[in-house]
């Protein structure tokens, strides 16, 4: 333990983070490591920085290994630090301490979200019994822990579970919140200002949160009966914190963070706008949103607050009026022409230009521009400037039956904005900049980040703004015009390339190349990103352009990408622009078999980049894009000519062996899903190449990392696929059993990859050989259903067994199965059938349900176990499964959603997360096309009828015996339908 703080340190250095972890991970299992770490945390005596990385650890901690199975921390420890994290909170009082009590709060709100209010009943008591009356810097430790956890309900889905927590805190916390939420109300409004204003703001600040939690699902009794104290006009708290503007917490102009009365403000706003989503009529109680409006109108009005630190209380303030607006409930406060004219002219023009901050991102900090830019997707959550803001606010007029109106105010602005471009196109063009983003808002009824517009005003005419004011820039020479105008040419076909037709955008797409090459930043990125959403557009299910549309493009489009992404640099700039990558892996997506001229020059671009990504991994965006691109190039060239595949291999397996041998971890999920790709285009056999690689393949150190398995999995069934008899005769089928029974099945989280691995074994190893093995793996799969059965993995577990009596497998039936699992104890199989696979069946997703058809037929035809007493009393409520399940709509096959899959053509990544992940990173161009187990059956209910025709004497038996309302007039069917079943 006492390595703690050395191994912190060197957690922090790159050459010595690995090691570190590692030697902390395996510490963290011992008794006694979270008190030492938590300990050592609160020491002042260690460096900030060493203290801060334990707080991150000790955070990561209660993230990924609280509940996890494979090395668990001790429950005597996870009590002990309960018992001790809202201590910490409050020692961490000093505002120096700041950073580091931010992590914990964080790591008590992920212990709380799994262990309270069940394991952790005196949490509230806790942070109820820690307050106090005069001592602010304790309250705001309080505060904030609190807020950590209830702020949780924000995001989660209304639930018997949800409510019953946040009415066990509210029957504790309700009261003291309220009374704290009045005293410091009434200390910051008094005069004169108390000496410590700052800190009593800055839990002001953290009560208004834990106002928002409170109120986000319901709107509890407590704060119901108090609700003039909060909204009154005049008198109401939140009112008067609107004029609120002590002179001691006044910042600088030229200060870039809100001040605390802004961000106060800010909350406010956001309550308002939550109310007039939820709680409407609670609202009308009393004039409060016409005071909120006016009070917007005195903030805000003619560009009151120019500074950047007041961006999100301006930001937030328009959201405030977008919601009222659409809301439909305030229409007289916005239905006059002279309101809308003095809405557009005081708050949406000011605000709706480009400012001087702005501009030097534009060209300081590109990417952070790109991010901002692209964040409002027409959700008006996604605000993320004043100019969206400002922008939204006009979308909600054009959308809440102000639609005329709007647009004709609007207009005359836009008008007068491109004459004075026109007049002087040097000078004046952030008038044309401001023009095309008044009419990007005003001609969009709706929109998702994903598609672009979906719907447009009916009196905007916007493939008559593209020819006559957009397209012109587009096309226009590089250095002719501002470089925001060909930004702004490129957005607004990126916003509307739902409203130009194919052959239009097909038009456009050469001069998206030549902004590909582009020596501004933002201009070739937002090239690259319209070029990608350009050829992801579907018309219903399919793509709208093909691979033929753009073959002539794709290697000039490929060149250009990766000589920007090659030029970039060091490592972490070449990883930097994930948007270029994204827009490389759609153009291969989209280009398939037509870059097989061009694809081993493409192959060792790609190679030669990941090389110098993978000595300092930092963007995962990034590095999924870039594995994708080569899954996919892979797939479609050596589908269209399979003598290619050597290549690949020769190109990819000095990369792939540097990245499995330097333990790069963020790659090595990757390598194994693109090995298992090019394994599985072996049609015959496995070369040596790839039958060295299984020992390692098979150590423990492999299946460590979470990310890795399924990938792992998919490689060792292309393995059993083709080589099951060679990993029999050399005893490597024991390694792979002891996998899936000593590291999949018992957990929880891999269990489904257990099973995966499980039925490529059941298929491919020969069931002769097979026998040896199958009932100490059943036993352990009972063991885990005895000791920590989830819904999860009953499902699993009946499916698994389902799986092997359904496939076609010489020797290999359900007598096979039956028999394993009675050796173990007698009439146990009666148990699994009524208890598991019966109640499982009608829940299978539809994917499954061919499988379970065809298992549970077999079964009852085929298993002389279940015809023989007493399993016969079982045989009835298997045969009505199988009946039922006929008898449901699309009982087998895929559901809509399904049908409707593309599967490469879906690869999306818009909900990526940032951070690498432990999770796995799927390639879906490395998932192959699905292969049916049980193809041999066309169709199940003709296997059935064809089944009981060849079946056993007694089948007919238990037949005629069948319940009169469900078994007969099913019988009776088959029988009409030519079946001689009776």
């Amino acid at each position: 333990m006492s390595n703690i703080a050395s191994l912190l340190q060197a957690s922090l250095q790159p050459a010595s983070r690995k090691t570190a972890e590692q030697q902390l991970h395996a510490l963290a299992s011992q008794q006694g490591f979270l008190a030492h770490l938590l300990t050592l945390i609160l020491d002042g005596s260690y460096d900030h920085s060493t203290r801060l990385a334990g707080g991150i650890y000790l955070k990561n901690i209660s993230k990924l290994r609280w509940e996890e199975d494979d090395a668990p921390l001790p429950e005597a420890d996870k009590a002990a630090l309960r018992s001790q994290l809202v201590p910490a909170m409050i020692a961490l009082s000093n505002p120096t301490d700041k950073a580091i009590r931010a992590q914990i709060a964080e790591a008590v709100a992920l212990i709380a979200e799994l262990d309270f209010p069940a394991k952790w009943t005196d949490l509230i008591d806790q942070l109820i019994l820690s307050l106090s009356k005069t001592d602010y810097s304790i309250n705001v430790g309080v505060l904030q822990t609190a807020h950590s956890i209830f702020n949780q309900w924000r995001a989660q889905v209304r639930s018997d579970e949800l409510f019953t927590e946040i009415n066990f805190v509210l029957s504790r916390f309700m009261q003291p919140f309220l009374d704290l939420s009045n005293q410091t109300a009434t200390i910051l409004l008094s005069s004169p200002a108390p000496p410590n204003i700052a800190i009593v703001t800055q839990a002001q600040i953290i009560l208004v949160d834990i106002f928002y939690d409170f109120t986000c699902q319901d709107l509890p009794p407590g704060i119901e009966d108090a609700h003039d104290s909060f909204f009154a006009p005049q008198t109401g708290l939140f009112q008067r914190f609107m004029s609120w503007d002590p002179p001691e917490l006044r910042s600088d102009p030229d200060e870039t963070q809100p001040s605390l009365p802004a961000q106060l403000k800010t909350k406010i706003f956001e309550i308002g706008e939550l109310y007039i989503k939820l709680f409407p009529d609670q609202l009308s109680r009393s004039p409060a949103v016409e005071g909120f409006v006016q009070s917007v109108w005195e903030l805000i009005g003619s560009n009151k607050l120019p500074g950047v630190a007041d961006d999100s209380l301006v930001s937030q303030s328009l959201r405030f009026i977008s919601t009222a607006i659409r809301s439909g409930y305030y229409k007289s406060l916005f239905s006059s022409r002279d309101t809308i004219a003095s809405l557009v002219q005081g708050v949406i023009i000011p605000n709706i230009g480009l400012r001087d901050h702005e501009m030097e991102q534009f060209e300081d900090e590109p990417l952070e521009f790109i991010r901002l830019d692209l964040a409002f997707g027409g959700n008006a959550s996604e605000v993320a400037t004043r100019r969206q803001a400002a922008a939204d606010v006009l979308q909600a007029l054009v959308s809440s039956g102000y639609q005329a109106e709007a647009t004709e105010i609007v207009g005359s602005w836009i008008t007068s904005g491109l004459q004075q471009y026109n007049s002087n196109p040097a000078q004046n063009w952030k008038s044309k900049d401001s023009a095309i983003y008044l009419l990007t808002a005003v001609a969009t009824e709706a929109s998702t980040t994903q598609h672009g517009v979906t719907s447009t005003n009916a009196l905007v005419d916007v493939v008559k703004f593209f020819s006559e004011h957009v397209y012109q820039d587009l096309q226009a020479p590089a250095g002719s015009i501002h470089e925001i105008l060909y930004v702004d040419a490129i957005r607004f076909l990126l916003t509307f390339r739902n409203q130009l037709t194919r052959d239009q955008l097909l038009s456009v797409l050469p001069l998206l190349v030549r902004h590909l090459n582009a020596d501004h930043y933002v201009t070739y990125t937002y090239a690259a990103i319209t070029i990608d959403r350009i050829l992801y557009i579907k018309k219903g299910t399919q793509l709208l352009f093909s691979q033929a549309d753009i073959h002539d493009l794709a290697a000039d489009l490929l060149n250009a990408l990766l000589n920007k992404i090659e030029a970039a640099g060091p490592p972490e700039k070449v990883a930097e622009n994930d948007h270029l990558m994204k827009c490389a892996m759609r153009i291969i997506v989209a280009a398939r078999q037509t870059l097989a001229p061009v694809y081993q020059q493409v192959l060792q671009r790609l190679v030669n980049i990941l090389g110098v990504i993978a000595k300092n991994p930092s963007n995962p965006n990034f590095d999924q894009y870039i594995f994708e691109s080569i899954s996919a190039l892979l797939r479609f060239v050596v589908s269209g000519t399979p003598s290619t595949l050597p290549t690949f291999e020769q190109t990819l397996f000095g990369p792939f062996t540097f990245i499995l041998q330097q333990d790069i971890d963020q790659y090595i999920p990757y390598v194994f899903q693109i090995l298992a790709q090019m394994l599985e285009a072996h049609t015959t056999g496995v070369p040596s190449e790839y039958r060295s690689l299984l020992p390692f393949l098979l150590t423990p150190t492999c299946w460590q990392q979470k990310g890795s398995i399924p990938g792992l999995v998919k490689l060792l069934k292309a393995f059993l696929a083709r080589d099951a008899a060679e990993m029999v005769k050399t005893g490597q089928i024991t390694a792979v059993l002891a996998v899936v029974q000593q590291r999949l099945i018992p957990s929880k989280i891999n269990d489904g990859w257990g099973f995966e691995l499980l039925q490529g074994v059941v298929q491919y190893v020969p069931p002769v050989q097979l026998k040896q093995y199958f009932k100490a793996v059943v036993m352990t799969l009972l063991t885990r259903m005895q000791t920590s059965k989830t819904d999860k993995y009953v499902y699993l577990f009946s499916h698994f067994l389902l799986f092997t009596m359904a496939i076609n497998v010489d020797g290999l039936g359900p007598d096979y199965v039956i028999s394993a699992i009675e050796e173990i104890q007698a009439q146990l199989w009666s148990q699994i059938l009524v208890n598991f696979i019966v109640p499982q069946v009608p829940k299978m997703p539809h994917k499954d349900r061919k499988v379970a058809a065809v298992g549970l037929i077999r079964m009852l035809t085929q298993s002389t176990i279940m015809l023989t007493p007493p399993s016969t009393h079982n045989w009835h409520p298997a045969f009505v499964s199988v009946i039922k399940l006929f008898g449901e709509p699309q009982y087998l096959g895929k559901s809509k959603d399904e049908e409707q899959s593309t599967g490469i053509t879906e690869i999306d990544f818009e909900e990526q997360t940032a951070g690498y992940q432990a999770a796995y990173s799927r390639l879906a161009a490395a998932d192959g096309a699905h292969v049916d187990p049980v193809a041999y059956v066309r169709d199940p209910q003709d296997f059935l009828g064809q089944a009981l025709v060849k079946a056993d004497p007694r089948v007919r038996g238990l037949l005629a015996a069948g319940d009169q309302t469900v078994v007969q007039p099913f019988v009776q069917a088959l029988i009409a339908s030519g079946y001689a079943v009776q």
